[in-house]
């Protein structure tokens, strides 16, 4: 940086300081450009779970070198992209290009990626013998065992169904919602309501004189729901099963 009149200090127009970012690389004319997007928002773009650029993008700007903050120049791009255009450039390279991470960073995103998928097959999937869910632990020492990778272009909804397929062939699993009967005194219905209703996918409700709510729950928040019920109703509220449902890949559904 140079020092202009006045004293004052400024930058060279042809450099941008940020910081906390995610650089994505990309080669191309046997030139080097890299775009700045907001750490964790990559893969939310390239899985189609964030559909906002601006969200992703922290410049609509097209660099040579991020971090000493060179910006490409207008000829540059021209010749690599036939295209001055930032913004579409910085589409090209958000797709294309190579996210930048160190491997320690790669290694803890991996892990809680797994976690993640771990633990919807847990919250979606029970032991046909048994008739009970699979603990999240359960599920990641079975991963391990049949050596399960991550796709990167998928999100972990969809790798958690991939995960239930390639288990299908080493361990008895299937997917499965559960029918419960929730019955809580009428004093206590309302909070108690509250607390495990987004966890429940509502077919019947009725007061006589307690409240009486039949629904569909995934076989993981039953424990969650029974403790939520028990603990703050002294025992009063329960959850019982009615009967177990099927859910094949297709998300057609069979009665057990």
């Amino acid at each position: 940086m140079s020092k202009g009149g006045g004293g004052k200090i400024f930058t060279p127009t042809n450099q941008i300081r940020l910081t906390n970012i995610a650089v994505v690389r990309m080669k191309k004319g046997g030139k080097r450009f890299e775009i700045a997007c907001y750490k964790n928002k990559v893969q939310s773009w390239r899985q189609k779970i964030e559909k906002d650029i601006d969200e992703v993008l922290q410049s609509e700007t097209v660099f040579t070198n991020v971090s000493k903050g060179q910006v490409a120049k207008k000829e540059e791009l021209i010749k690599c992209f036939s295209s001055e255009d930032q913004k579409k450039i910085c589409l090209e390279i958000l797709e294309k290009g190579e996210l930048q991470v160190s491997d320690k960073e790669r290694h803890a995103n991996q892990e809680a990626s797994l976690k993640e998928v771990a633990s919807i097959v847990s919250d979606k999937c029970i032991n046909p013998e048994t008739q009970t869910p699979y603990t999240v632990s359960m599920i990641e020492s079975a991963m391990k065992d049949i050596h399960f990778s991550l796709n990167p272009k998928r999100n972990n909804k969809q790798q958690a169904l991939d995960v239930i397929k390639q288990l299908a062939g080493v361990i008895p699993i299937q997917r499965a919602q559960m029918k419960v009967r929730m019955t809580i005194p009428g004093k206590e219905a309302k909070k108690l309501k509250e607390k495990v209703i987004t966890m429940v996918s509502v077919e019947s409700e009725s007061f006589d004189p307690d409240l009486n709510i039949v629904g569909f729950i995934d076989p993981g928040h039953f424990r969650t729901i029974e403790e939520i019920l028990s603990g703050q109703s002294k025992g009063r509220a329960k959850i019982e099963v009615l009967s177990l449902k099927n859910v094949t890949d297709t998300g057609d559904v069979a009665l057990t």
